[in-house]
């Protein structure tokens, strides 16, 4: 990003491995940290450091931005948790205006996000009686009321779960003024525990497998109706369809269903409205890889192509721009991306490298740890090359010399315009004698045009590189959205500048 304004500023530190690195500006840092969250919709339970670090980061920054971001958040980085931690942590610390509430209603976008703010309210404010929640901040309130008209009986049913704070908790403590007889109607049932079993996924399973057969083979059949019925009346969204391709395949359902099912799933307009981060498509995909089927191949196919769609608005560069792009897989990246998530880190950073490299003509491609190693791919094929590349980690061993992906370039002698690094930050030099901030500064003189884009896959808050440099770009994030970031880079702006675009 673009911070020339800011030359001059002593802003040097220490990474966690002891080498020299660069903090960030307030903006910037609490962007890292939010983008790089844990992305469980639970992450903000326990006591947890980043989200402390995101709190601290809070006050250091204005409070138009902190709602800016978190409606960025939530619509461009498709993240759910995170902006209803900024938006709770705001309204301890802004008041004397409207703010809070419009930013409520903004960022409750499903139902079960009325409760999800109230129990990390509770928790936030140390409130762990229910009954204590009747002293809810009153923009907070107001922005809840708002939310609740939003949603019909389906929605309420769907997420009506047994949590800490019910929907029934959450209409006693926000009274929502009903638009409607109707609407006063399904407030009235929420209350009475009377709302419509809602027609989803789990329930036909749950409830096929709450009856009692005489095989098992016959539960078999059952199982197997069941999905074949859903697949063709279309009663599986797009990820609950992601994420029970296995269990569809193990199911052995007909070719009529499978076949839609692979359809929808390389639709190109689902795709799009399904909102999936990248690498809940790997996820999917290393699921089925392994899996003994004879079909297993067809629905591979459709993921790949779903892959394709989900590359097909990165800008990416043509032959006439060389680029090297190059993954972190160092221990600290082996780390994952949550605690009930089994995709680690540096298989994020993976598919990101993969999908940008998926949109370049003339693209070196290379892995580094504690060596640097290149990799000759093709353009095609985004979830096989991730995945292949994601049974090499070890190779290049478990230390994290980023820096020798500008040393192998001085060693060559090779004139690029882009180096694309998707890492944790966390770069140093095992030998103790190396700085990747002075091999930048000697490959400037080699080639004086080149940038270098930082990929923060972990929002420490500090970074490598002096990002107040012209050449030095910081972008955070696990969403495919980072490359619109990226295309605003090019463009002379960067995410700052897109989040204080951001409409509240």
């Amino acid at each position: 990003m673009r911070f020339n304004f800011l030359r001059g500023v002593k802003n040097e530190t220490f990474n966690y491995e002891g080498a020299k690195a660069f903090v960030l500006t307030p903006q910037l840092e609490l962007y890292t940290a939010v983008a790089t969250a844990a992305l469980s919709d639970n992450f903000y339970e326990g006591a947890d450091a980043g989200l402390n670090r995101i709190k601290e980061l809070i006050a250091k920054n204005d409070a138009q931005f902190v709602a800016r971001l978190a409606i960025y958040a939530r619509e461009q980085m498709y993240l759910r948790s995170e902006p209803l931690v900024l938006t709770v942590e705001l309204a301890k610390q802004h008041n004397g205006d409207g703010l809070v509430a419009a930013l409520t209603e903004r960022v409750v976008q499903r139902a079960d996000e009325i409760t999800e703010l109230l129990s990390y309210y509770a928790q936030s404010n140390r409130r762990t009686d229910i009954k204590q929640l009747n002293k809810l901040s009153k923009q907070l309130q107001k922005g809840l009321a708002a939310a609740f008209n939003k949603f019909d009986e389906y929605q309420f049913a769907k997420y009506n779960r047994d949590t800490n704070v019910k929907l029934k908790d959450a209409l006693f403590l926000v009274h929502p003024k009903a638009k409607d007889e109707n609407q006063q109607a399904l407030f009235n049932r929420i209350v009475n525990a009377e709302l419509k079993t809602p027609d989803t996924w789990e329930v036909a399973l749950s409830a096929v497998g709450r009856q009692t057969f005489e095989s098992e083979a016959a539960k078999r059949a059952a199982v197997k109706a069941c999905w074949e019925e859903m697949i063709m009346a279309n009663k599986l969204g797009y990820m609950a369809l992601l994420r029970n391709l296995r269990n569809i395949l193990e199911a052995e359902v007909n070719n009529e269903a499978l076949n839609k099912a692979c359809a929808y799933l390389s639709n190109e307009k689902a795709v799009a409205n399904s909102k999936q981060l990248p690498f809940r498509f790997l996820a999917a995909y290393r699921e089925l890889a392994a899996l003994k089927n004879g079909l297993t191949g067809k629905v591979l196919d459709a993921l790949e192509k779903a892959m394709v769609y989900s590359a097909a608005n990165i800008a990416g560069y043509n032959e006439n721009t060389r680029v090297v792009i190059a993954a972190d897989m160092s221990g600290s990246m082996q780390t994952a991306v949550s605690g009930k998530s089994t995709m680690q880190r540096y298989e994020v950073g993976l598919v990101l490298a993969m999908l940008l490299q998926s949109r370049c003509e003339n693209v070196v491609t290379g892995i580094f740890g504690q060596t640097y190693k290149h990799v000759q791919l093709p353009h095609s094929n985004i979830l096989s090359n991730t995945y292949n590349l994601s049974k090499m980690v070890g190779e290049v061993g478990h230390s994290t010399n980023g820096y020798l992906v500008i040393a192998d370039l001085l060693q060559r002698r090779q004139v690029v315009d882009k180096v694309m690094l998707f890492t944790d930050m966390q770069l140093w030099d095992t030998a103790g004698s190396t700085s990747i901030a002075d091999l930048w500064k000697e490959y400037k003189k080699l080639a004086p045009h080149a940038k270098i884009y930082l990929f923060d896959l972990a929002g420490y808050g500090t970074t490598p590189l002096n990002v107040l440099r012209d050449d030095v770009f910081l972008i955070s994030g696990w969403s495919d959205k980072i490359f619109n970031v990226l295309s605003a880079v090019e463009n002379g702006s960067g995410a700052i500048e897109m989040i204080n675009r951001t409409t509240i």
